[in-house]
């Protein structure tokens, strides 16, 4: 499905009026701070976020799952459901695959079809913490780590055909999570299961095309209980440091326990250059992967604070990180819930270029806190939502992407087209 830019148009006239109100009264407060909205507008217009193909679908929870209606149930909708987002948003200019949920059958047409939605291939997914129907060995017991080699090179060889698969449609990056670890007190011997790891994880290296980068996530808990081998960030920087320069920390925003600091590892990570990618969705317990910005959207600002810090330090080493969206949708309709999303990584990312950095510096370097929550609040509290809209507007996106999304039946046409028990590969 695509959506004709008529029809867009038509929706945003009927709010343009409004906008342009907000839009200039919010470029005459910022003006009179000295502060350009247009290079800002640049800046939202660049900033794109991959959507991964498995949170196009309802996802659930081990209880239930309520499908919607209407999922794409091939790769070849994934992709046009992405299309249908970034029509919608212009953030969305990205698709992250995961293997073997997404195996392209025609490697030409898959590229073909992205391209002309406006997409490239982010960072492709390998996946060792299922079973395959087709699988010989079993990773109920680990994969890199796992005590016997014969699933270790299984493991392997699995994360170098999702190379191949990748380097064929474009990407330049491999993503690996593990679930890896134990649930109880003795299972698992921790220095051999990390040597496993990191000689596994060596060979895959090495099996990388020279312009790829590799993203080694982490995660403290859960499918294991007792242990995580990559339970971390300091132990995904350690494994990313001895694979060489092209291995990297990838944050997920679930994948910390409460109340962590994520904004100081970001910065840390930032800092050493090994900052690779970024994971977005919000949790309340653990790793909810919930709406972006829905519980914590204060926090989210503070770590886009530390990122632009990042970005925009000249002396800073670090590549521009991936950025994409890692969230599960049971009760809203998931292409609203990742519309939502974009909108608050965009509203977060702009609070944070407001921020008066050399003041920020100034009041940190006097030893004066109360100033320093002033300048940061005084960015998160401006109203940014005007400048996404107009970000959204020169692009020929939505000016609102939720409302263009209802008042088009974006839903009910897909419901029609694929039917309403169609549940999409993966989930």
């Amino acid at each position: 499905m695509r959506i004709d830019k008529q029809k867009i148009k038509e929706v945003n006239d009927q709010a343009l009026s409004e906008h342009r109100e907000s839009f200039g009264h919010l470029s005459s407060v910022l003006g009179k701070k000295g502060i350009d909205v247009n290079v800002l507008v640049e800046k939202l217009k660049e900033f794109q976020v991959a959507v991964p193909s498995w949170a196009l679908g309802t996802g659930g929870t081990r209880f239930g799952r309520f499908s919607g209606g209407g999922e794409p149930g091939t790769l070849e909708d994934k992709i046009s459901d992405v299309g249908l987002l970034h029509q919608l948003s212009q953030s969305a200019g990205a698709i992250s695959l995961h293997i073997p949920w997404d195996i392209p059958n025609d490697v030409q047409a898959i590229k073909e079809l992205a391209a002309s939605h406006g997409l490239i291939f982010d960072a492709v997914n390998s996946n060792t913490f299922q079973d395959q129907p087709d699988q010989e060995l079993s990773y109920k017991f680990g994969s890199l780590c796992h005590a016997d080699k014969k699933v270790r090179d299984q493991a392997v060889k699995h994360n170098l055909e999702v190379i191949k698969y990748g380097d064929a449609l474009g990407s330049k990056s491999l993503t690996v999570w593990l679930a890896d670890g134990s649930s109880f007190p003795g299972q698992l011997n921790f220095k051999k299961a990390f040597q496993r790891t990191l000689e596994s994880l060596q060979e895959i290296y090495a099996g990388m095309p020279e312009d790829w980068k590799l993203f080694v996530e982490y995660k403290p808990y859960e499918p294991n209980f007792y242990s995580t081998v990559i339970q971390d960030w300091g132990t995904s920087h350690m494994l990313a440091d001895k694979l060489g320069d092209r291995a990297y920390s990838l944050v997920d925003l679930g994948h910390h326990l409460p109340n962590t600091n994520i904004e100081q590892i970001v910065a840390t990570l930032m800092m050493v250059g090994k900052l690779g990618g970024f994971h977005f969705n919000d949790s309340k317990y653990g790793d909810d992967d919930v709406t972006v910005g829905s519980l914590k959207p204060y926090q989210l600002f503070l770590i886009f604070n530390e990122l632009v810090d990042g970005m925009e330090d000249p002396s800073s080493n670090n590549p521009y990180p991936a950025w994409m969206i890692d969230a599960s949708h049971n009760l809203k309709d998931p292409l609203e819930d990742l519309l939502q999303s974009l909108e608050a990584i965009k509203l977060a990312y702009a609070q944070a270029l407001l921020v008066d950095r050399d003041a920020l510096e100034e009041a940190r370097e006097n030893n004066d806190p109360a100033l320093a929550q002033e300048i940061l609040q005084a960015a998160y509290r401006t109203d940014v939502r005007s400048l996404l809209a107009e970000a959204r507007l020169q692009a020929d996106g939505a000016l609102d992407p939720i409302a263009a999304y209802r008042k088009l039946n974006v839903r009910k046409e897909l419901i029609a087209q694929r039917g309403e028990k169609v549940i999409s590969t993966g989930l």
